[in-house]
């Protein structure tokens, strides 16, 4: 009861409250001023193999994570990035131990990592350079 007589006692206190908030000018909605929604933006270009495949470029833990999220959502595309990866990864693991002369080539396998992970993300199968022909034959276990 005493419920009741506190609401009364509010609507009397501002009675022009209610009043102003319908009565006030409303801002039309103008499509324009706002960006596009996210999936009118990303159209279908965010699947799970394209997850997997940017994923995978993300250090030896990535490559790891990607293969577990591979078991569940199999993809060409995913198989693809996945021996990509994984070839970058022992390359520059390999070439870590030559001094120098390894060293200096690794930056060139950072650029073709760059390069990857960006196709990846781009949704395209490049091969790396050089050597993407040579991961794809030799790492095929990963199917």
């Amino acid at each position: 009861m005493q419920y009741h007589s506190m609401e009364k006692s509010k609507q009397h206190a501002r009675p022009h409250t209610q009043d102003y908030c319908e009565n006030a000018a409303k801002p039309e909605y103008d499509p324009e001023s706002y960006p596009e929604s996210y999936s009118e933006h990303y159209p279908e270009h965010y699947t799970m193999a394209k997850v997997v495949s940017v994923v995978s470029y993300l250090t030896l833990i990535g490559w790891l994570v990607a293969m577990a999220l591979y078991g569940k959502h199999k993809s060409d595309f995913a198989s693809f990035h996945l021996r990509q990866s994984l070839g970058l990864i022992i390359t520059g693991a390999l070439l870590a131990f030559i001094p120098l002369i390894g060293w200096l080539i690794n930056i060139g396998v950072c650029l073709a990592w760059l390069f990857a992970l960006y196709h990846a993300a781009q949704g395209n199968q490049q091969k790396v350079p050089f050597l993407g022909e040579l991961y794809q034959e030799h790492l095929d276990f990963i199917k």
